[in-house]
């Protein structure tokens, strides 16, 4: 009755119906641990405490044992569940080259975690692999596409797999900064086709979802970020979502607090920061380059240490709950543990920004997940 209910009621930035949980018959192999039964969220939308876990469907076929703080052995999403998490963010390719972040690998992956009560937030590329302000290449199957075909090919791709997965969040492309399927949404040098492309998006999103919160995503704080959302102050979304990782956005978490404080001043959508991270080691296991590993890339106050990280995540989570419409935040690469071992190639570049250190043993940081 929920849903028909959704599908009945228009859909406006005020008036929002919220449907959660949801529960599917497949399970992933890797994670056949059992659901652990959570509450409902009822009228008002539930703070987000959430990870992306994207990985975790290739590094589960390692088979690895993970451990809580008292070293006691437990499954990882057991684990990552009884300490608070509550979303799991996705991220989602259209034609990659191999299984990961593939549709059927995400599909797979969202039934685990909505069968366990946790909420679905699928990160949409919009590409055969990563996209970022560097690099927003449209799926090589559409690069020879008119503009028309574009559009057509993006409402078809996301009326789809919206209707499929039925995620609580959508977030239409990552870090879309200089826009997305470039050079089709060129932001700076095709601006009304940009729009048009974001429109036509969140039309397909809304028609096969419709309980399903959408999201646009940027990545940085100041003045950058107000500009962004400032050109979308008329479309149909629900909530801003920002990257801020400190030693590619400024060391201030002031700065974070003033730019969403402004956001909240000029837009009525939730606010979220959608991707954070920060090191509980400088040291390495495994025989990655690191991508954090210098005293320099540190917020002052806040050393490399596990009670450095859990202290600098929740000072993010008070600052974003400070605000009067923050929603939440999600940490970035919690599962990029050092899967292959101390002699592993080609592992992680994430190990020391992980929730677990390199014994697999839960950081104190997963407490800033509790309710």
């Amino acid at each position: 009755m929920q849903k028909l209910m959704d599908r009945i009621l228009p859909r406006t930035k005020t008036l929002k119906a919220f449907l959660w949980g949801g529960f599917f018959l497949s399970f992933l192999a890797s994670c056949s641990e059992d659901p652990i039964p959570v509450a409902s969220a009822l009228n008002e939308p539930e703070f987000i405490r959430g990870a992306d876990l994207s990985a975790f469907p290739k590094i589960s076929r390692s088979a690895l044992n993970y451990y809580d703080q008292d070293s006691v052995s437990g499954g990882f999403l057991d684990l990552l569940q009884k300490a608070g998490l509550n979303y799991v963010r996705l991220k989602l390719w259209v034609h990659p080259d191999g299984t990961e972040a593939s549709l059927a690998e995400v599909d797979s992956f969202a039934q685990v975690l909505q069968q366990r009560g946790l909420k679905v937030w699928l990160t949409l590329h919009l590409s055969d692999t990563w996209a970022d302000p560097g690099h927003q290449a449209p799926p090589r199957a559409w690069a020879n596409a008119s503009f028309g075909q574009i559009k057509d090919s993006l409402y078809l791709y996301l009326e789809k797999l919206s209707g499929l997965i039925q995620p609580e969040i959508i977030q239409i492309g990552n870090e879309i900064n200089p826009g997305f399927l470039l050079p089709f949404g060129d932001r700076l040098n095709a601006p009304a086709d940009y729009r048009a492309l974001l429109d036509t998006a969140i039309l397909a999103c809304r028609s096969a979802s419709p309980q399903t919160e959408i999201m646009i995503h940027y990545a940085g704080i100041n003045q950058g970020a107000l500009d962004f959302y400032n050109e979308l102050s008329d479309l149909d979304f629900d909530l801003i979502g920002i990257s801020y990782y400190p030693w590619w956005h400024g060391k201030s978490m002031a700065a974070l607090k003033n730019t969403l404080l402004a956001l909240g001043q000029q837009h009525e959508q939730g606010l979220v920061v959608a991707e954070t991270a920060y090191p509980w080691t400088l040291d390495w296991y495994d025989w990655t380059h690191n991508l954090i590993g210098l005293e320099s890339q540190l917020v002052s106050g806040y050393p490399a240490t596990a009670a450095g990280q859990k202290a600098f995540l929740g000072a993010l989570r008070e600052t974003v709950a400070a605000v009067p419409q923050g929603r939440g935040f999600a940490y970035w690469g919690g599962e990029l543990v050092p899967w292959k071992g101390p002699e592993g190639k080609d592992a992680s570049v994430y190990e020391n920004l992980a929730l677990f250190n390199f014994n697999l043993v839960a950081l104190p940081v997963q407490d800033v997940f509790n309710p």
